[in-house]
């Protein structure tokens, strides 16, 4: 990871959440943010993660939207193109 590039994701304010609709609900949305910027922050509420790992879902997410998985850290990723 380039320093630049890991200091926005951090700085970044995550503009999608991914609630009890699970992942489903929020590909097209991933979708349209990725054409308007390159690097999107995505929270993965509690009610989302019920028992599974927020990297797993995050990695379903960016599958489904034709996104990279630039990181998780808690219960955050980022995704890119």
């Amino acid at each position: 990871m380039t320093e630049n590039l890991k200091r926005r994701a951090h700085e970044l304010d995550a503009t999608l959440r991914v609630g009890k609709r699970g992942v489903e609900a929020v590909v097209d949305e991933l979708d349209r943010q990725l054409d308007d910027t390159d690097l999107v922050k995505a929270k993965f509420l509690r009610s989302a993660r019920g028992g599974s790992e927020t990297a797993e879902l995050a990695e379903e997410l960016a599958a489904a939207a034709g996104a990279d998985l630039y990181e998780t850290r808690g219960n955050t990723a980022v995704f890119r193109r």
